[in-house]
């Protein structure tokens, strides 16, 4: 029979159906995916320990050039404090970008045995949706994630925490959270991601716990 519930698997690529959890967090010119431009991306990959527990990899992240006829909202940079015409920024153009950051994902994939990546993100389907519009400008043929399935810490957090605003389930899931860091795709990937490690660790722990009491209770 085919075994349904995976919480407790020992490897990754049984884990989650064949997918690896990616935490992405986009910077952007404004809400619009199609019109406005994406200006840093970053990606941090999972792993999993001998235990069964997830753990974040190192980020990887680039900024990226804005497309050709981009729409830039001032107030977005103001919030992100990024400045697109900072030489400085060694910023990528859109398909180099992503080539960066897909390179390090397929070979999670690979490396953990899975079929392909699944996003996660903090309001998972603003940073899919402009990820998506980038593929399709360049013209991506090797998008590693899947187009759109993904899994929301603001949905989880809320459930775990009942928080759903970012700084405040880091907090609550025990970690520090620094604000004059948010808003940096680097900041906000690696919170996100020790966010999302811990609130599926703590599923675990939670079903290992309930499945000693129910064996407890049973009769030798």
């Amino acid at each position: 029979m085919e075994q349904l519930n995976n919480s407790l698997a020992a490897r990754m690529a049984d884990r989650f159906r064949g997918f690896l959890p990616v935490i992405v967090d986009v910077e952007t010119g404004g809400f619009d995916a199609e019109r406005d431009a994406l200006l840093e991306i970053a990606a941090v990959t999972i792993g999993m320990d001998q235990e069964g527990n997830l753990y974040p990899h190192p980020v990887v992240s680039t900024h990226v050039e804005p497309f050709q006829g981009a729409n830039i909202e001032p107030r977005a940079l103001e919030i992100t404090g990024i400045d697109p015409d900072n030489p400085l920024r060694g910023a990528l153009e859109e398909r180099a970008a992503l080539d960066h950051i897909f390179q390090a994902v397929r070979l999670a994939v690979k490396q953990n045995e899975c079929q392909r990546a699944i996003l996660v993100g903090h309001n998972a389907a603003f940073d899919l949706g402009f990820l998506n519009a980038a593929v399709r400008r360049v013209g991506h043929k090797r998008n590693p994630f899947h187009p759109f399935s993904c899994f929301d810490t603001a949905t989880l957090s809320g459930l775990a925490y009942g928080q759903t605003v970012l700084s405040k389930a880091v907090l609550a899931a025990g970690y520090t959270f620094d604000s004059r860091e948010a808003h940096s795709a680097v900041y906000d990937a690696e919170r996100t991601a020790l966010l999302f490690c811990r609130i599926i660790n703590r599923l675990r722990t939670l079903e290992v716990l309930e499945l000693e009491r129910v064996g407890s209770m049973l009769p030798e």
